[in-house]
This record gives structure tokens, C-alpha cells and sequence, in this order.
């Protein structure tokens, strides 16, 4: 599976990684698009990723200190996040609609495009709960069927490789419109 990354409203791409440069230059590439068009961007990462993605849209021009602050650019740690929806150890689609469905609702109401990157799902994958990452990725796309926002997610190459992993990657593609990078099996 290859793909651009051209996700519209309501799109939902993966995007497959080997290293921080390319993550961040393709995730800051992603959300200056909707910041340069008036739009909202989301960041839902790591706090090494979230820094790295800021760097770059302030490299590229963007005033990242100004969008914060007038809501454009919203930026969110993803254990925390996490830690928000789970119940008993697992995602609870209640309380994920609960914890995302209002952030994106603002942005949807104040902004268009609204361009969303999450590794949520990165971090459920490495932590061992590949199917606990499949049912929030299931969770996205009911999302996006209730607000015109797109959304990136990604994925390390390095921790979706293997053979152990390949239902799961199989169903990880399935329920992304499209791809960015290579998907461990090209690469």
C-alpha cells in the first residue's frame, strides 16, 4: 500500500516512518498546509515529537507561539491523551469520543481545514496492544464521519515489521484511506 499524502476532509492516512527528519518534515508538511489556509491543526504526540513538529512549521514560517494562542494550532501530549479513553486497560469508545470529540468539534466550528496528526496509536502498538491500536484506528474513522477534519496517523517502520505482525498490519492499512512512506513490506 502506497499512497499520497492528500487526504481531504474526512480523509484518514498512515503514514509509515524510519526517523525523526522524515517524521517531522511530512507531519509539519501536513498541518502548515490547513495552518496557511486559515485552517486548524491538531497535534496529538509525543513531547520529543511535539517539539520537533513545532520546530519545523516555525522553520517553515509559521507563527507557531501566535496559532496556540488564537486556538489554529492545538497540540496535545498522546500518553496523557490516552490515558483519558482507557478503561481497564483497554480503549473505551465512550470515553475516546469524550476526550476527542470536543477538540475537534472546536476546530471544526472556528476553522477549515482542519488537518489532525496522531501517534496514539504508535504508542498502543510499541507498548504491545496491537488490537487495543486497531479499535481507536476504528474509532478515527467514526469520527470522521462526524466532522470534516482529516487525520495522519503514523507508525515507525521498525515496530511494525515482522512477520508477527502481519494480520495486524493487513488491518492497520484496511482502515486508512491512503498511505505515506513505505509500508514495511516495501521497504
Amino acid at each position: 500500500m502506497r499512497g499520497r499524502q492528500s487526504a481531504g476532509c474526512g480523509g484518514h492516512a498512515v503514514m509509515f516512518h524510519r526517523d525523526g527528519d522524515e517524521f517531522a518534515g511530512r507531519v509539519s508538511g501536513y498541518l502548515l498546509k490547513a495552518l496557511r489556509e486559515g485552517g486548524a491543526a491538531i497535534v496529538i504526540a509525543t513531547p520529543e515529537h511535539r517539539r520537533a513538529i513545532c520546530a519545523r512549521l516555525a522553520q517553515a514560517g509559521a507563527d507557531v507561539a501566535g496559532a496556540r494562542a488564537a486556538g489554529a494550532l492545538v497540540v496535545l501530549d498522546a500518553a496523557e491523551t490516552i490515558s483519558r479513553f482507557m478503561v481497564a486497560g483497554w480503549p473505551d469508545a465512550a470515553s475516546f469520543w469524550q476526550v476527542i470529540s470536543p477538540v475537534i468539534h472546536r476546530a471544526t466550528e472556528a476553522r477549515k481545514p482542519v488537518h489532525v496528526f496522531g501517534e496514539m496509536v504508535a504508542l498502543l502498538w510499541n507498548s504491545g496492544q496491537v488490537n487495543a491500536a486497531i479499535d481507536v484506528e476504528a474509532m478515527w474513522n467514526e469520527l470522521t464521519a462526524q466532522y470534516p477534519f482529516s487525520l495522519l496517523c503514523a507508525y515507525p517502520v521498525d515496530s511494525v515489521s515482522g512477520d508477527r505482525h502481519q494480520d495486524a498490519l493487513a488491518e492497520v492499512c484496511r482502515v486508512h484511506a491512503s498511505a505515506v512512506g513505505d509500508t514495511p513490506a516495501e521497504a
